[in-house]
């Protein structure tokens, strides 16, 4: 097995005499005497779809994998294992998450399961030893394939979305090109409920006041024998509980109506999604180790030496796009900002932010900071929506460009976690141990500081396009380029109050308002001469009625906690995430199944409105989002509130919320605790069937509910106009 020497960066220090940065060094991949990831061949690049690109794209990594003279069939094999990984594949076969433009990145490259490969983490220990540990490289998210294991990093069967149609090569989504579909993660409906409307043998109590026809091609899709759709699904069948109105029973989970070929998209599961999302961002570093050993305790380096690893989220040629089409100020959306003989400052002038003026303050040494470029770009907006369900907190972004051998900011720290991703050029960082633990994960960023304030850096170290820097709140840190080269990065934020602290802040002052009223002790009189022992002045003081005084404050303090809503506390921090949090990124298919692209609209030709849709209680859904809403009791109101309609700029909306009895909240926990799972309307814990009928109508009609296939609309045919007629004629 042959390796080579990693490249080791200068100026590493101990942090704080106690704690070592880590740094993450991808420069080779060592197993089968392969020197560099293969990256993706240039077919897969913009303008070309991975379906048209599979034998080059083939061609291309066997040719990049050098092996040697003695491994010739092993070649051979691993070329025989690719193209029967590459024979059934999709045309849109990437992660959803990912903008595009990123398809040239190594994010996506053609590698091979098994083993591939392996990179080297490096962690400086406080003595100054090295540890070397092995991490295997995951199977990268490939254009086309197989379905990777449930272990790789990027999921391929995520749903799809383009954003941005960059070629007439690209063809829109349709029933054909669907990616295959992973199955659920437990039995989670009736064999009644997954036959289709209409075909089912059980009486309806009373007709709804809506019903949802399928699709006919859906519809025939599922009218099969159960063995007939067993062939097609990729999943055994084995018995799943399920419980259908208050009734459990054991039955077969029945076959899966999201077989490769079929027309009915997979709504995936956000958390899963977010969660690979982030193994995506700090590869090759585990998550596991990254929450143990460095989150809130020291920086984080990984040095990729791949430029376009970050590919695809922003570029300069972004930026100057947005200052073109965005109505862009200063101050507001946009700072011009300098840092020269160790003097702050910022140049805004007032209004409006025209791109020749920008570029002008940019070609006199300025650094442009974009607030919030997720308002103007869709691939930013994605990552940090699908983020803040990773992080269950707000998750946010600024974008920095600075010309060559400049600097726009003075040494400071942040209250903010920071995860910063070099996208252009390089830039010189150096970090800074917190001066005192006062200092440690402050709740407020710093004022400037000088060189002479900061001491030593703890991190000395160029940061190069494709690479990662993490570092938590209290690290002073200032960066500049270089005397060659521009940078450009982007600064993903997250963690501001949201901390221990901040949930107590909201529990204390409840749990004394329950104790006022519960418990006697706290509504006595303080003793009547308490301020003649207690106050500053009496501090130093050492009297038995100041002894007993202090007694009775601890007291107090432990028979508090009993009275402490923490459910409540927590669902009231939930509330802030939720106001506070971008709205989901809305795929294609979720539209199709979805109030957002499925029902009512104006026929121009027939001069009326078609494509009515109702719902039935046959009928599977979820709920748009894992993190999209929270069921919150305030006093005697029951309130969804939901982050669906929220505003791209932060708080540019009031708090959306759906206030409902209490009679329906078990229905929205059910759909909460079942999620990502879908489950019929009939199934749902409440009393009647109006009810499930009302809430699952109340959940649609917002657009927080989605449906396992597209609406048929009812009128848009003679057949179930003649359904329709004949349901109401029975009913009489």
């Amino acid at each position: 097995m042959s390796t080579r020497a990693t490249k080791k960066l200068s100026a590493f220090s101990v942090f704080k005499g106690k704690k070592a940065c880590s740094l993450t060094d991808v420069d080779s991949v060592v197993s089968n005497g392969v020197s560099k990831t293969p990256k993706l061949s240039k077919s897969s690049s913009a303008g070309n779809t991975p379906t048209n690109s599979h034998e080059s794209s083939l061609g291309s990594i066997s040719s990049r994998l050098g092996l040697r003279n003695s491994d010739k069939k092993k070649e051979k094999s691993d070329i025989k294992k690719m193209k029967k990984m590459l024979k059934n594949v999709g045309k849109n076969m990437r992660p959803s998450y990912l903008p595009d433009s990123a398809l040239s990145s190594p994010l996506v490259g053609n590698l091979p399961n098994g083993n591939m490969g392996s990179v080297e983490l490096k962690a400086l220990r406080p003595k100054g030893s090295m540890a070397n540990m092995r991490y295997e490289l995951p199977l990268k998210a490939t254009p086309g394939g197989d379905r990777p294991s449930p272990s790789s990093m990027v999921n391929n069967t995520l749903p799809q979305q383009q954003m941005h149609k960059r070629s007439s090569s690209a063809t829109d989504t349709d029933a054909a090109t669907l990616p295959p579909h992973l199955p659920p993660r437990s039995a989670r409906r009736s064999t009644s409920a997954a036959a289709p409307p209409g075909n089912s043998g059980d009486a309806v109590p009373s007709r709804p006041l809506k019903r949802r026809r399928l699709s006919h091609n859906t519809s025939s899709s599922l009218a099969g024998s159960p063995k007939k759709l067993a062939a097609g699904s990729s999943m055994t069948a084995n018995s799943s509980s399920s419980r259908v109105c208050g009734e459990e029973r054991t039955e077969p989970l029945p076959a899966l109506p999201c077989a490769v070929g079929s027309d009915l998209p997979y709504m995936f599961d956000s958390q899963v999604q977010a969660t690979r999302l982030f193994e995506c961002l700090i590869h090759p570093v585990k998550p596991a180790k990254f929450f143990n050993e460095l989150w809130e305790k020291k920086p984080l380096l990984v040095k990729r030496h791949l430029s376009n690893y970050n590919d695809g989220w922003f570029s300069t040629a972004e930026l100057d796009r947005v200052m073109r089409e965005e109505r862009l100020h200063f101050s507001e959306n946009i700072d011009v900002v300098t840092y020269t003989d160790g003097k702050r400052e910022t140049h805004n002038p007032v209004g409006r932010a025209f791109p020749s003026t920008v570029w002008d303050y940019y070609q006199n040494g300025c650094s442009i900071r974009l607030l919030n470029p997720h308002t103007y770009n869709v691939s930013v907006w994605k990552l940090l929506s699908i983020l803040q369900e990773y992080f269950g907190c707000c998750v946010g972004a600024n974008l920095y460009l600075t010309p060559p051998a400049t600097q726009g900011f003075a040494p400071h720290w942040d209250d903010i976690e920071a995860f910063i991703l070099q996208l252009e050029g390089k830039k010189h960082w150096r970090l800074y141990s917190p001066r005192n633990e006062g200092e440690t994960l402050p709740r407020y960023s710093s004022d400037n500081f000088t060189d002479a304030d900061i001491g030593e850096p703890i991190l000395d170290v160029i940061l190069e396009a494709g690479d990662l820097l993490y570092f938590p709140r209290g690290i002073i840190h200032q960066g500049k380029t270089l005397e060659d080269a521009h940078s450009l990065h982007i600064t993903v934020s997250c963690c501001q109050k949201n901390t221990w602290g901040d949930l107590m802040e909201k529990l204390v002052p409840r749990a004394l308002q329950v104790a006022f009223e519960e418990d006697l002790e706290y509504r006595k009189a303080l003793p009547r001469d308490y301020l003649n022992y207690m106050g500053v002045a009496f501090s130093d003081d050492d009297c038995p009625e100041r002894t007993s005084f202090l007694k009775k404050i601890e007291q107090l303090m432990k028979k508090l906690l009993p009275y402490m809503p923490v459910d409540a506390a927590c669902d009231q921090m939930s509330k802030q995430f939720i106001h506070d949090s971008l709205p989901p990124v809305i795929t294609e298919m979720e539209q199709e199944c979805s109030i957002h692209g499925n029902g009512e609209r104006w026929d121009a030709e027939a001069g009326c409105v078609t494509g009515v849709v109702e719902l039935d209680p046959d009928m599977e859904v979820k709920i748009i989002r894992k993190g999209v809403l929270r069921l919150v009791t305030e006093a005697d109101n029951v309130c969804i509130y939901h982050s669906l309609e929220n505003a791209r700029v932060y708080h540019g909306r009031e708090l959306q919320f759906i206030d409902i009895t209490a009679e329906l909240a078990p229905g929205v926990e059910y759909l909460l605790h079942t999620y990502p799972d879908y489950a019929t309307i009939d199934s749902l814990p409440l009393d009647d069937q109006s009810s499930k009928m009302e809430l699952a109508t109340i959940l649609y009609e917002k657009g927080l509910l989605i449906t396992s296939r597209p609406l048929q609309p009812i009128n848009d045919d003679n057949e179930s106009l003649v359904d329709e007629s004949t349901m109401e004629a029975e009913s009489w």
